[in-house]
């Protein structure tokens, strides 16, 4: 045999060496992972120097839903007539805000000119039963039909039309 098999020779003799190596792979492995988790949770946490824990905002968190600008309201009340501009906002506006399913857009004096011509009752006409793809009453069976009207005339009205606004019929007040 020749002297190559004695040339692949390790750093590690001894089994002190080897204990010696091991023991510091594993002490640079702790210390890696220590200095890992210490890069990481250095940054500045999102409730430290804020005001979060005040008596204030404490309560603002634990304050109940409803309270946030909801209003209760009586179902056996009187109904209360909404302004044209309120049913554009709360209704049309889905579709008539962007011209979806070919609705004419609000304020669009091409698209709603024809449509002006028609009248003010066939307008409010097509708007209660429903034309197309719009459904009857915007899909929103609780508008009353002044309210539709009012809101017809809204639309309308932003798009060169001269319609008035009608006023609540005198029974709906009574109520």
């Amino acid at each position: 045999m020749s002297d190559a098999h004695n040339e692949h020779e390790s750093a590690i003799k001894t089994p002190k060496q080897l204990i010696a190596a091991v023991i510091g792979f594993f002490a640079v492995v702790i210390l890696g992972i220590v200095l890992l988790v210490q890069y990481v949770t250095t940054d500045k946490l999102t409730g430290r120097g804020s005001n979060s824990q005040e008596p204030d905002e404490i309560a603002a968190r634990l304050a109940p839903v409803a309270d946030n600008g909801f209003t209760l309201k009586d179902a056996s009340g009187p109904k209360v007539l909404q302004s044209g501009e309120a049913i554009y906002t709360s209704t049309c506006a889905a579709c008539h805000g962007s011209g979806a399913a070919g609705a004419p857009k609000f304020g669009d004096a091409g698209a709603w000119g024809a449509r002006i011509a028609q009248g003010f009752d066939t307008l409010v006409k097509h708007a209660n039963e429903g034309l197309r793809a719009m459904p009857a009453k915007g899909g929103n069976p609780e508008l009353a039909d002044v309210e539709i009207a009012r809101a017809v005339a809204y639309m309308g009205n932003s798009a060169g039309g001269k319609f008035k606004e009608p006023e609540a019929p005198a029974a709906a007040e009574a109520k």
